[in-house]
């Protein structure tokens, strides 16, 4: 019992703190490589992912910050490089590696250089859509320039089969790595397009490392891709792969088995869609027939006889003629007896008394309005009158024939109002009742000294 008691007993807190103080005294920053997987960036923009290797795996993360100095975007399955430090975060007792720098293992010249040559074949326009020429729809051939040996080239045979077997495949095997890999590509591009034996190109290779993908990144098969006036599908690597031919060429693909899907379509599906196509031109043209065939029955039901029209137009024209009849003896008398009445009511007025009482009421109006027009032109004059007394008071000319004057600077052209104004030796112009006189100002006296 009492060896017990000399043992030192840690809470599960104090523990941990322990080992989170040793691992970071003991590690504060160090240099790791891995593989990436589990990748992953929540809304706070920090990205959290595992590295491994063969015989381990640890949590890492990476903080926003950071990740604005990055050269390359982190994905799964790419192989990195970076300097990290060892943190154990204390409520799940779990250890991490935040990471401070990173960049892809092996390929950071490689990168530069990928991203040098994108960007001068991007301004001399190689990647512009412009210039994409279209795939067709049923090619009568495919060249397919990839390994005759590698998965590639089974995964289109393959996909083909299953699409649509009538196209043939013109397969010409290349290296797809390795130095002199790109001008066999290069070459097959050229042979292809010398040939002329089928209307679309296929250049493929399966997944793997930037390195392993670099005769595709090559300006020697971007010009042969460029200049081919085949069209061409790139289909290199994964569907996270991206290479100089894929943006060279017409149409991308993301991989080898997706190119053969891009460039032919599914056989079975158009024979298909030509039967279903098929069935419904017939039911259209079965219901068009019987429509017509209606249309004829209904017709030949209606047609009469010549005879028999004949006979129903001059029953109609002889009808027509006694309504006419009938209707002109009607307006006839309507007129009659409305002329009848006119005349009596014309009869019954007197025109010379009402001319007479027309005339009085002209002679009325007459008189009121030349006293109108009177009243409004005294009024008028009136006005006029006491506006020319108010234009005279106010006439500059009238103020200075009461002694008063105006006084301008020559200087600026002002009326003078206020003597702060002036300075001595001013030059002033005072205007008077007749004539104007030039001074100088001697000496001013402001408001205060009145």
């Amino acid at each position: 019992m009492e060896a017990q008691d000399n043992h030192k007993v840690y809470t599960v807190g104090t523990l941990t703190r322990q080992i989170k103080n040793l691992l970071e005294e003991r590690y504060p920053f160090l240099w790791i490589t891995g593989e990436i997987s589990n990748f992953s960036t929540p809304a706070s923009g920090h990205s959290y992912f595992s590295l491994k290797d063969e015989a381990a795996v640890i949590s890492c993360v990476i903080f926003k910050g950071q990740k604005r100095h990055l050269t390359f975007t982190p994905e799964n399955g790419m192989k990195v490089k970076g300097m990290a430090r060892l943190s154990l975060y204390e409520p799940r007792g779990s250890y991490q590696l935040i990471f401070e720098h990173m960049e892809p293992e092996g390929t950071g010249a490689l990168q530069r250089d990928f991203e040098r040559l994108k960007a001068k074949l991007a301004d001399m326009g190689w990647f512009d859509a412009a210039h994409k020429k279209e795939i067709p729809f049923l090619p009568s051939g495919i060249h397919v320039i990839t390994s005759g040996t590698g998965a590639a080239v089974r995964d289109i045979i393959q996909v083909a089969k299953q699409r649509c077997p009538s196209v043939p495949l013109e397969i010409i095997p290349v290296k797809v790595q390795g130095d002199t890999a790109e001008f066999e590509i290069a070459h097959a591009i050229e042979l292809a397009n010398s040939v002329k034996t089928c209307d679309l190109i296929i250049i493929a290779r399966g997944g793997g490392s930037l390195e392993d993908l670099w005769a595709f990144n090559t300006q020697t098969v971007a010009k042969a891709v460029w200049e081919s006036e085949i069209p061409v599908i790139s289909g290199v690597g994964h569907e996270i792969d991206f290479t100089i031919a894929d943006f060279v060429a017409d149409l991308r693909a993301p991989t080898p088995s997706a190119a053969a899907q891009m460039a032919l379509p599914d056989q079975a599906a158009i024979v298909h869609q030509i039967l279903g196509w098929q069935n419904e031109l017939n039911n259209k043209i079965e219901r068009r027939i019987f429509q017509l065939r209606e249309y004829i029955n209904d017709l030949h039901r209606r047609l009469k006889s010549p005879a028999r029209v004949v006979d129903d137009f001059r029953f109609r024209i002889e009808d027509l003629q006694s309504r006419v009849f009938y209707l002109v003896k009607n307006r006839i008398n309507h007129q009659r007896e409305r002329t009848q009445w006119l005349e009596r009511a014309l009869s019954a007025a007197l025109p010379l008394s009402r001319i007479q009482a027309f005339k009085k009421e002209v002679k009325d109006l007459q008189a009121g309005l030349d006293y109108l027009f009177f009243a409004y032109l005294k009024q008028c004059k009136d006005q006029v009158n006491k506006q020319r007394v108010q234009l005279e008071t106010l006439n500059p000319s009238a103020v200075l024939s009461r002694g008063y004057s105006i006084t301008r600077s020559l200087s600026n052209g002002h009326v003078v109002m206020d003597a702060d104004t002036l300075d001595a030796d001013d030059r002033i112009e005072i205007i008077l009742s007749k004539g104007r006189l030039d001074a100088r100002v001697e000496k001013t006296y402001g408001k205060e000294n009145l």
